[in-house]
């Protein structure tokens, strides 16, 4: 498969390039930092190749497509930045640039990082949270300009696979992406309450994204969203940590928190993903 992977450079980028190149795929990372992949000895790859490219050039972010067979999309700010305009504005027109420009070229297997800050999480003024684990029927109210700029990337997709019925985009809601779980454990819990300890290893998380893009996979059709979450937490046991700092969120009728805070079982079911213990 010839595979483009935007933000290429980042820590979700890289794993996921080092992952399709162990697949056998074909891959062009992309990004608009020069390439830090010869520190990872990717240059010397032949199935790979960089471009940088700045993606909010619309007939830049086409002509880089031009080819591929998919996509993954992760160039984004990671952060709400300012939590003013930069990171709500690079990233939304981002996103719009890639899924239009990869509909527009007839690629019609698209997986795109979206967030579990779509949910009112760690970036906000307060996290609202109706019930517990989180799945994809949880209310979406962002108050902050990252989680809304993940939560318009979704809109996006479903804007395109209205308008190009063939296409198959997948939003990958990941969690915390880190190289393992010993990298938290030393935070305090309480600090990290408001992302429900949540978090996810990099190679499980690229997984899950080259899973999405499976040409031979026809389990699915047009937009879905998929939380992407390690079936453990970084600190302790889920139920202690309910009863210690969430008990008044009601937890759903038929689901338990023995996997911790996030149910990725349609994840499960349509990309038949299931997280490995990383520690």
């Amino acid at each position: 498969m010839r595979l483009v992977v935007t933000g290429s450079n980042g820590s979700v980028g890289r794993r996921v390039v080092i992952a399709a190149l162990r697949a056998g795929h074909t891959v062009i990372g992309i990004d608009n930092a020069p390439s830090s992949s010869d520190e990872l000895g990717l240059l010397s790859n032949p199935l790979f190749s960089f471009c940088r490219i700045d993606l909010t050039d619309y007939e830049a972010a086409l002509e880089a497509l031009r080819g591929a067979e998919a996509v993954i999309q992760l160039a984004a700010i990671r952060t709400p930045e300012d939590y003013a305009v930069k990171c709500h504005n690079t990233n939304v027109v981002i996103s719009w640039n890639v899924l239009r420009a990869a509909a527009e070229l007839g690629i019609t297997r698209i997986a795109q990082a979206s967030s579990v800050n779509v949910i009112t999480l760690v970036w906000s003024q307060q996290p609202k949270l109706y019930y517990l684990p989180l799945d994809e029927e949880h209310p979406c109210e962002p108050d902050e300009p990252y989680g809304l700029s993940k939560l318009i990337c979704e809109l996006q997709a479903n804007t395109i696979v209205r308008r190009y019925p063939k296409t198959r985009i997948a939003s990958l809601r990941l969690s915390w992406s880190i190289p393992n779980r010993a990298y938290a454990t030393h935070l305090n819990p309480e600090r990290r309450k408001n992302d429900l300890w949540g978090w996810i290893q990099e190679d499980a998380g690229a997984e899950a994204f080259l899973r999405a893009v499976d040409l031979d996979d026809n389990r699915w059709a047009g937009h879905e969203a998929f939380f992407i979450a390690a079936a453990n937490t970084t600190q302790g046991d889920p139920m202690e940590l309910y009863h210690a700092h969430w008990e008044d969120v009601p937890i759903k009728e038929g689901k338990n928190l023995d996997k911790g805070f996030f149910d990725c079982a349609k994840a499960e079911r349509l990309l038949g993903w299931v997280d490995k213990v990383h520690e």
